[in-house]
């Protein structure tokens, strides 16, 4: 974003005050018109013979125009208090958040919303949150919506990386910086992306699971997994998984990071040529891919589909908690037991409740990336503060990433509050 549309957006607000300064002002000299017209009339009815008519008149005068010095006076103490706290109407009220998110149908989703909410309240800032229900068209209106009220603000959850690009232009052209937050795009004019660092989640929850095994004796025996993900050409999606496979190639080789991401892109490369995958010197098999939208009902019928197949399945590898909840469901109904449940990201409260039981002889849930709507929203409001208090939208990377790590039953305690 240039200097010259953020000098644009502060001059904005500059006028906004000095037009509510002037009413103020005019508000009180027309208060203070109406006073020396009372007095006016009531010195002329009151007037018995000339000479003290005259010298009535000639007090009223006097008064009013002590009346007017006063409320000339009244007048500039006002426009000064009112200048003197144009800086911190910044911070506090007058401040307007729109939040345009693509859906509410989920607890993640809900968290964000209540989080950036809560947060803006804090501040005193008014927050509207606009829901698009998964519906492009609608997505767009919402960010209309907000560029037609002249938001001082506006976040974005978006649906598509691509068709919000020319919304997200909209909204720079009027002046408005626009954060995104929990989703990435692939274009546009925009202020900066605060999301989860799902690569990073990955990578340590797959490291946690090799930890895992080989502290319960399990460090040489193969790994033998179901892939449940979430959408077709979902990026969050494919961090995640990627991030597992170099966790796990890491964690059983000692290899570099650097070396681990290399097979990390081996193995998604299989995936997708084949839908399956094998790493050997990882003694790490993926027999399928199943995608489950997201949702726990869905990662149920996904993972039915292969450990009826496959029952000599020992771990199911998950890009969210969610669907990991199916799966867990699908093994229990399948009479398995002693298959170990990785989340790539999420950090749903009720995964964080399992993590902490961890009973390896049940369907141990062992880790959950962090992947917290409440860091992400404390984010995305702090940045908007710097903003509105006048920081340049150059400022700010066009990523901004939140903490990452692989929650287990040895640190669950420290990032409970930070699930949903």
């Amino acid at each position: 974003m240039k200097v010259d549309d953020n000098i644009w957006y502060m001059e904005r607000r500059r006028k906004k005050g000095d037009n509510y300064m002037k009413k103020k002002v005019l508000a009180v000299l027309l208060g203070a018109a109406m006073v020396s017209t009372m007095l006016a009339g009531c010195g002329g009815g009151s007037s018995s013979d000339s000479s003290s008519s005259d010298t009535t008149a000639e007090e009223t005068e006097a008064a009013s125009e002590d009346d007017a010095a006063a409320t000339e006076d009244t007048a500039t103490e006002d426009t000064a208090t009112e200048d003197t706290s144009s800086d911190e109407t910044a911070a506090s009220g007058d401040v307007n958040v729109g939040f345009a998110i693509k859906t509410q149908n989920g607890p993640y989703f809900v968290k964000l919303v209540e989080e950036v909410q809560r947060l803006c309240e804090e501040k005193g800032w008014n927050c509207t949150v606009l829901t698009a229900d998964e519906d492009i068209t609608k997505e767009a209106e919402n960010i209309e919506t907000f560029i037609t009220q002249g938001m001082d603000v506006i976040f974005l959850d978006s649906i598509d990386p691509d068709a919000c690009i020319p919304s997200i232009d909209a909204a720079a052209e009027a002046g408005i910086p626009l954060i995104n937050l929990d989703s990435g795009v692939n274009g546009g004019d925009y202020v900066t992306t605060v999301y989860s660092d799902n690569k990073e989640n990955g990578r340590l929850s797959g490291l946690a699971y090799a930890e895992w095994l080989e502290a319960n004796g399990k460090g040489e025996e193969e790994i033998i997994s179901i892939l449940v993900s979430g959408a077709k050409g979902n990026v969050a999606g494919q961090e995640r998984r990627m991030g597992l496979f170099a966790g796990i190639v890491q964690g059983r080789t000692g290899c570099t990071e650097d070396e681990a991401w290399t097979a990390s892109q081996e193995i998604e490369d299989q995936i997708t040529a084949n839908g399956s995958a094998e790493y050997a010197d990882a003694n790490f098999r993926i027999v399928g891919q199943g995608w489950g939208s997201w949702l726990e009902e869905e990662g149920l019928t996904a993972t039915e589909d292969f450990i009826t197949a496959n029952p000599d399945v020992n771990c199911i590898l998950g890009e969210n908690d969610q669907m990991l909840f199916g799966a867990k469901t699908a093994l229990e109904n399948a009479g398995l037991t002693g298959v170990a449940l990785v989340a790539g990201a999420d950090g749903a409260q009720a995964a964080f409740d399992l993590i902490k039981v961890n009973d390896t002889e049940d369907n141990p849930y062992i880790v959950s990336g962090l992947n917290s709507p409440v860091l992400v929203a404390e984010g995305g409001v702090d940045i908007a503060e710097q903003l509105i208090n006048g920081a340049s939208w150059d400022d700010f990377e066009q990523i901004t990433l939140t903490e990452a790590a692989g929650v287990t039953k040895e640190n669950v305690d420290e990032y409970y509050d930070l699930g949903f």
